[in-house]
């Protein structure tokens, strides 16, 4: 399986990076690697000195598809949960300086931690979905999933393009405003609405 990620989907937080708001997805993938075995602690990386924290709504792929249109795009996923998707903040700002690929910054071990997924079916509406991130009980992101510039079929759509979507992929729908550093010792809790999805320390 592949982790697919969609990045500058909320405008504010596009802003919040001074990056330009993109007319069309824009996304990279993390290997299997990226997934962090449940229950167990995050280890923050050594080779950065700025981790960030950027949490999202996740797809999990359940039917096979390329060149999917929009219109159809829904018949490809029944399940969604939550993730972080991990930046070292300091290593792609070198990368980008450089004009490097900056999967080192996005795509090492561990960076996608993720929780169960659920059915669809459990909520009103998927896309005016509420989903947050606290830090020690601190509240930190919150966003909603109708401020997305590019909805949950249009990711599909557009991504199998180029992409074959295979069954269990996962695909990370970007994140809201309010990215920041991590520290050891922090917990991190995620939630759709107001249930718990996601929880582990950083070590």
């Amino acid at each position: 399986m592949k982790i697919i990620c969609i990045g500058r989907n909320y405008v504010n937080h596009a802003k919040e990076l001074n990056n330009s708001v993109p007319s069309e997805p824009v996304f990279f993938i993390k290997p299997d690697t990226a997934l962090l075995p449940k229950r167990n602690p995050f280890i923050y990386p050594s080779f950065t000195k700025d981790l960030h924290h950027e949490v999202e709504i996740v797809l999990k792929i359940s039917k096979i598809g390329k060149h999917i249109e929009a219109k159809f795009a829904h018949k490809y996923y029944q399940e969604i949960g939550i993730g972080i998707d991990f930046t070292a903040r300091d290593v792609q700002e070198q990368c980008k300086a450089k004009g490097l690929p900056w999967e080192k910054a996005k795509a090492f071990d561990f960076s996608a931690p993720t929780s169960d997924f659920v059915p669809i079916s459990k909520f009103e509406d998927i896309n005016q979905l509420n989903f947050s991130l606290k830090i020690n009980d601190e509240l930190r992101q919150v966003g909603n999933t109708s401020d997305m510039l590019f909805s949950f079929d249009k990711i599909i759509a557009y991504v199998s393009q180029f992409v074959t979507l295979k069954i269990g992929d996962y695909i990370f729908t970007g994140t809201p405003a309010g990215v920041s550093a991590i520290s050891i010792n922090d917990k991190l809790s995620c939630y759709i609405e107001d249930k718990k999805m996601l929880e582990f320390n950083v070590k």
